[in-house]
C-alpha cells in the first residue's frame, strides 16, 4: 500500500516525484564522511542518485576518499538499474565496519559515471554531512540514503515498506 506523499515546502524535494527507475545526477554539495574520528571522504564532485521513495544516495570520486581504508569483500549484488554492485569493508585504527561501503564495478549504461565511485551507509559512520548538515541514515538494512531536511517522504526501508 502506497503512503501518503508529505508536500514539500519551498525549497525541498519529495521523493516521491523521484523517478522510476532511478536516475543519476552530479551534485556540487559538499559531502563528507566521518569514521572513528578522521574524513573519511570528502567531496563538492559527488553524484546522487534518485528513485521514488528513496532518499538520495551519494557517491564519492576516489581521488576524495582515503581509500587504505577500505577493503574488497567477496559480497556483490545485482540492481536491475545500476548493475553489479561490490561491497567493501571500512577499517579505520580498531573501528572495524563490514560492508560499510559499495562500488559499482559493472554498472549499466546510465550508471557508467559512477563505476569508480563508492557510496557509504550513514548508519555505521560515526558521522555523514551534505553541506554542514548532520544526515539522518536511510532505515533498513539494504538502502544506503542519506536523509536531511531538504527533502521530505515517507521514506521506504522502514519494516512494512518493502512492498511500496
Amino acid at each position: 500500500m502506497r503512503p501518503n506523499p508529505i508536500p514539500p515546502k519551498t525549497g525541498q524535494e519529495s521523493v516521491w516525484n523521484y523517478p522510476r527507475p532511478a536516475i543519476l545526477e552530479d551534485t556540487n554539495k559538499q559531502l563528507r564522511v566521518i569514521c572513528n574520528a578522521i574524513v573519511l571522504a570528502e567531496t563538492n564532485r559527488g553524484k546522487r542518485v534518485l528513485e521514488t521513495s528513496h532518499p538520495p544516495v551519494y557517491y564519492f570520486p576516489p581521488e576524495d576518499i582515503k581509500l587504505e581504508h577500505l577493503i574488497a569483500t567477496p559480497k556483490k549484488t545485482w540492481c536491475e538499474w545500476k548493475g553489479w554492485c561490490q561491497y567493501y569493508d571500512v577499517s579505520v585504527d580498531d573501528k572495524y565496519i563490514n560492508h560499510g561501503a559499495w562500488r559499482y564495478f559493472d554498472p549499466t549504461p546510465n550508471f557508467l559515471p559512477i563505476q569508480e565511485y563508492y557510496g557509504f551507509y550513514a548508519g555505521f559512520m560515526d558521522a555523514c554531512y551534505v553541506n554542514d548538515e548532520l544526515v539522518t541514515p536511510q532505515l533498513g538494512d539494504f538502502y544506503g540514503g542519506w536523509i536531511t531536511t531538504d527533502i521530505v517522504g515517507p521514506f521506504k526501508g522502514e519494516v512494512g515498506t518493502k512492498g511500496w
